[in-house]
Parts: C-alpha cells; sequence; structure tokens
C-alpha cells in the first residue's frame, strides 16, 4: 500500500481516484476483525494512542468509511469525533484547541471526521471567516498572506510532531474524490427520498469552487506528509476498495510496532493461577 502514502511532492491530478480491488468488502472484514483484535492489544499495552484523520471534499465516502472500517472494534476502543463550524467556545480559543482536546488517550482510537486541516483548507478558500477567530493580527482578510498560510503549516506540523513523539501514531487520509463521481453522489441524494436529508444546497455552491479546493489540498499535503504523520491519497470513486485500502494501511502500518503486546502477569499471580481456579470453583 506503500503507492498511496506521500513521500514527495505530488500533484492530485496525477494521483487516481478509482481503484477496484477484487472481493473488496470480504477483505475489509477479515482484515477490520484482525484491526479489531489488535486494538485490544493496544488497550491493554497502552502505551501508543492511534489518530486517523479523514479529509475530502463532500460526498467522499468519510462517514461510509468509519462505519464499515472500525465495525469489529470494541466501543471503548475508539471514538470519533465530526469537527462542525467551531462554536462561540472554540472561537475563544486558538484553531488547534478543540482537536486537541479531542485527541484518543493512550490505548485508544480517536477519528477525526473532517480535522484542523479544514483551517487551511475551507478557511482558505473562504479567507474571511478567519475574522470570526479574532486573531490580534488579523483586522481584515487583507491581513490573511502568505505568511500567515505558511505559520499555520508550521503550527500544524509542530502539533503532529508534539503528539507523536508522546506516542500517538497518526495517519492522515485524503480520500481522493472525481468531481464527475462527486456529482453522480450529489444527484443520488436528491432522487432517493431517503438520501434528500444530506443534501444541502451548500453543496453545489462548494462544487462550484472545486479547483480552488483542489490546489488548497495540494499544498497542504505537500507542506505537512511527513514521516510521522504521513499523507495517503486514498482513490474513493469505489467506496469498497476505499475503504479496505485505509484499513490495510493502518492494519500494516501498527503491526510495524513490534512492541505492542499485551502486558505479563505479575510473577505472583502468574504462579498463583490454580489456586485462584480452586478458590473459584469451590464457591
Amino acid at each position: 500500500m506503500s503507492e498511496y502514502k506521500v513521500t514527495s511532492t505530488i500533484s492530485l491530478k496525477d494521483r487516481p481516484t478509482k481503484v477496484v480491488i477484487d472481493d473488496a468488502k470480504n477483505e475489509l472484514k477479515k482484515i477490520r476483525k484482525k484491526l479489531g483484535e489488535l486494538q485490544d492489544t493496544m488497550y491493554a499495552h497502552g502505551k501508543y494512542a492511534v489518530l486517523v484523520c479523514l479529509q475530502g471534499m463532500d460526498t467522499a465516502g468519510k462517514d461510509s468509511l468509519i462505519r464499515e472500517v472500525f465495525k469489529d472494534f470494541n466501543a471503548r476502543g475508539v471514538v470519533v469525533h465530526s469537527f462542525k463550524v467551531p462554536t462561540e467556545l472554540e472561537l475563544k480559543h486558538d484553531y488547534i484547541w478543540r482537536h486537541y482536546i479531542a485527541l484518543p488517550a493512550r490505548g485508544k482510537f480517536g477519528v477525526f471526521n473532517r480535522t484542523h486541516y479544514e483551517n487551511v483548507l475551507v478557511t482558505r478558500v473562504h479567507p474571511e471567516y478567519i475574522l470570526g477567530e479574532n486573531i490580534p493580527s488579523v483586522n481584515s482578510v487583507k491581513d490573511i498572506n502568505d505568511d500567515f498560510w505558511n505559520a499555520r503549516f508550521k503550527q500544524i506540523n509542530n502539533f503532529e510532531k508534539h503528539i507523536a513523539d508522546n506516542g500517538t501514531i497518526i495517519f492522515k487520509f485524503f480520500l481522493n474524490l472525481s468531481k464527475e463521481e462527486q456529482k453522480y453522489r450529489l444527484l443520488r441524494r436528491l432522487k432517493m427520498e431517503e438520501k434528500n436529508w444530506k443534501f444541502s444546497p451548500g453543496d453545489l455552491k462548494e462544487r462550484k469552487l472545486w479547483d480552488a479546493y483542489q490546489i488548497c489540498y495540494e499544498e497542504a499535503i505537500n507542506k505537512t506528509s511527513k514521516e510521522h504523520a504521513p499523507w495517503y491519497t486514498i482513490p474513493a470513486d469505489d467506496k469498497p476498495s476505499a475503504r479496505y485500502i485505509v484499513a490495510k494501511i493502518i492494519y500494516e502500518t501498527l503491526k510495524t510496532y513490534t512492541d505492542i503486546k499485551e502486558p505479563e502477569l505479575d510473577d505472583d499471580i502468574k504462579a498463583n493461577i490454580e489456586l485462584y481456579k480452586q478458590q473459584l470453583n469451590n464457591e
């Protein structure tokens, strides 16, 4: 799965949006079971947390990917956060604060459905949103220049390096959807009554900004894909294959951490296992 990892400067238009893997649904079932078992071990081990960051254009399949990839996890072992427009409280803090307090504890998986990268994506396409953060050095959109964005990329890199150094294993997935497939999925939401609730007229307004978003995604990925926090561009036009690829990348990467093992019992407890069995059987 190394072909999806961003290790040098990329152009999104050169990255595939569709890969079809044979029997992807059944292959996913196998690997997500292994992931669930591995998470149990990580929970007992208690030294690493896992942060899975999902980004992509509207209809890229983030929600369904979360549902299918983490289906076999113990509920205590995974926490999903879907970040919406910042609240009044969140805007009173720096833009990373709400993401920092949502980070997974050691032994757990955290999934960010939309992430701290919204602050260099949506806000870059709509710089007027930055004014709502009430930053002392920003008094108008004119103050939001290249230096501002480069500083944010540096802040994000520092944030990720800090949490990685303290035991968080980071995965960042960009679900690379084609514009044609997005059109199909939006039309499907309109045609199927049970899917109507997912549609918003705002989806069409944002679709008109497709090219601007692609430019912003490309720069964000190129400036923040690091060995301790790599980006993966996942072909998203075929949902079953995208889910399988994400699950396989997570599993194969975590298996390289050979120190992740269930803790051994204390010698005294281990020596008295038979005694404890007898005590229970004699009740």
